[in-house]
């Protein structure tokens, strides 16, 4: 194993790891044990694919995912992403209930987290923060009988929540000890920093705008929420050359378009042989570095490389394992 700068342990999530049905969540799991990874985050939809194919029922997929990830040494960091919760026109005791089959899985599976992203449903949501607050109390409290951990994450086209520091204010006004941040490198830097619409790929004033946000997230890990920081995911986003468009191949009418950059083409950190071009080496230093950050880092990559037939589990896992050293070099 090379040798390191920093000691965190390393993670990645099932879906970085192949993105075709012929890449079994099992093969994802040898790949990342072989490949120096000390962590998993499970995401349900490949849990779920796997055990149909098995004729399984999910807690016993679960189980089963368990006791393969303790045999390889991974740790299951999450199940994700648990989406649209909070401040949503549908009953509080619907979700709740869709909750308990998801923090049932969770538990079986030992995962630490339920990764959740915020609300982005637009057509569906309540504009309300104190309602969302209340409701996501309600999540945390049915989460600490479970034994599991809310990760919260402020996604860059959130309807209400999609800064971290809005997610930070809503963790503090939550106020439970198993309430916590996933803050994830692309959301904030597709939110101030990166466009894919344009030609630059940059929002002007993006450099002082991460500056701002990169000084208010150390004095963070250095102060006392630090402890909210749960953990942190780093990957890296693709050039668009021409930019985003209609006609473009990954446009989609009516969606966001960091959503579309997001999905399609989030790469492994700097990898600028295939586009890579956020600043996510200043990022790492920021909190590694300057923040003093020891928590866990997960490489949580979307690139449509991964839906290719010639592509398999250990070609991601190689190419992770590879980004990760270069980080450390950074």
């Amino acid at each position: 194993m090379a040798n390191l700068t920093y000691k965190n342990k390393l993670a990645i999530a099932s879906v970085s790891l192949g993105m075709l049905a012929t890449h079994s969540l099992p093969d994802k799991i040898l790949a990342a044990s072989r490949n120096n990874f000390s962590g998993i985050e499970i995401v349900y939809s490949d849990l779920e694919a796997w055990c149909t194919i098995q004729s399984l029922p999910l807690i016993a997929g679960a189980h089963s995912i368990r006791g393969l990830c303790k045999t390889h040494n991974l740790t299951i960091l999450s199940l994700a992403p648990f989406k649209n919760f909070e401040a949503h026109i549908s009953p509080l005791s619907a979700r709740l209930g869709t909750a308990k089959h998801w923090l049932e899985i969770a538990q079986a599976l030992g995962a630490t987290y339920l990764q959740v992203p915020s609300q982005f449903d637009t057509e569906n949501c309540i504009d309300g923060e104190e309602l969302a607050v209340r409701e996501l109390q309600a999540l945390a409290d049915l989460a600490s009988e479970f034994g599991v951990n809310i990760a919260y994450e402020a996604v860059a086209w959130g309807e209400c929540i999609a800064t971290w520091q809005d997610s930070l204010r809503v963790i503090k006004k939550v106020n439970r000890a198993n309430f916590g941040m996933c803050w994830d490198a692309f959301h904030v830097l597709a939110l101030i920093w990166g466009d894919c619409t344009v030609s630059s790929g940059k929002i002007e004033g993006g450099d002082a705008a991460l500056k701002k946000s990169l000084g208010e997230l150390v004095g963070v890990l250095k102060g006392e929420d630090a402890e909210k920081i749960f953990y942190v995911q780093l990957s890296d986003g693709e050039f668009y050359d021409p930019p985003l468009e209609r006609g473009h191949r990954f446009w989609v009418e009516g969606v966001d378009s960091r959503l579309v950059w997001s999905r399609n083409t989030r790469p492994f950190p700097l990898e600028s042989e295939i586009g890579g071009y956020l600043p996510i080496g200043e990022v790492f230093r920021a909190i590694l570095a300057e923040g003093g950050f020891k928590g866990w880092v997960s490489l949580e990559v979307f690139d449509w490389r991964l839906r290719e037939g010639q592509f398999m589990p250990e070609d991601a896992a190689q190419r992770g394992w590879k980004s990760w050293i270069e980080l450390n070099k950074n």
